[in-house]
C-alpha cells in the first residue's frame, strides 16, 4: 500500500502558526517579567513628605532653590568646614563619583549646606567646596534659616563645646539626600556606604532621566 503524506489544511495551518506565535509571545513576556529591576543601594525615600527643597543664599549671596538645578541629579549634604572627618570624606567621595561618571558627572550637582553659619563665612565655604573640584555649591543661611531647613530634611545638629568658645565641634546627621533630575526626593545615603554604592545609584537615576 502506498504511503500517504499527512497534509494540513491551509486554514488549520494558519491557526497553528498563530497559536505558536502567541505562545512564544507569552513565554517571552514571562521571561522578560522575571528579570528583577535593579534596586538602589541607598534607602529609597521616594514620595517622602520631608526634604522638599531649600531656599538659601550661596557664597555669592544669590538665593538658590532646588528648581535652579532641574535636569540634574542633586546630592544634598549638611555639614561644616571645620568638620574633622565625615564632611571631607563625603564630599571627596562625591567628587570621585563625578569623575568616574565622565561626561555624566556634569549632570550631578553637589549641594553643601553649612550647619555652622557662625564660623563658616561665604569666602570660607566657597574655598572649601572648591577644594573638592567643580560641581559643588555651598549654601549658608542665618541660624534660623539653617534650623528650619534642617528640620524639613529631618537633619539633627548640635554644638559640642570645645576648649574655647569658638573651638566647638558640631554633631550632625551624617548622610546625603539625593533628588532626581525632576527635583523629586529619591534617596537617603548613609555615611560610610562608599563611593561605589553611590556611583551605582546615581547611574540609575541618570539613566532614568535620559
Amino acid at each position: 500500500m502506498a504511503a500517504h503524506a499527512v497534509t494540513v489544511a491551509p486554514r488549520r495551518r494558519g491557526l497553528w502558526i498563530a497559536a505558536l506565535a502567541l505562545t512564544a509571545g507569552v513565554l517571552g513576556g514571562m521571561w522578560g517579567c522575571s528579570r528583577p529591576a535593579e534596586s538602589f543601594s541607598a534607602i529609597d525615600i521616594t514620595g517622602a513628605n520631608y526634604a522638599q527643597g531649600f531656599t538659601l543664599p550661596d557664597a555669592s549671596g544669590q538665593v538658590r532653590t532646588l528648581a535652579d538645578f532641574k535636569g540634574q541629579v542633586v546630592v544634598v549634604f549638611f555639614g561644616y568646614t571645620q568638620c574633622p572627618d565625615v564632611c571631607p570624606t563625603t564630599l571627596a567621595e562625591l567628587a570621585a563619583v563625578k569623575r568616574e561618571l565622565g561626561a555624566d558627572g556634569a549632570r550631578v550637582q553637589g549641594i553643601f549646606i553649612t550647619v555652622d553659619p557662625q564660623r563658616d563665612t561665604p569666602q570660607m565655604l566657597q574655598a572649601y567646596v572648591d577644594s573638592f573640584g567643580s560641581g559643588f555649591v555651598a549654601l549658608r543661611g542665618t541660624q534660623e534659616q539653617t534650623e528650619a531647613t534642617a528640620r524639613d530634611f529631618k537633619v539633627i545638629f548640635s554644638q559640642v563645646a570645645g576648649k574655647t568658645p569658638t573651638s566647638y565641634t558640631i554633631d550632625h546627621t551624617a548622610g546625603s539626600y539625593v533628588f532626581d533630575a525632576q527635583g523629586r526626593i529619591r534617596l537617603f545615603t548613609r555615611y560610610g556606604t562608599g563611593a561605589a554604592a553611590l556611583a551605582h545609584d546615581l547611574k540609575l537615576l541618570l539613566a532614568a532621566s535620559r
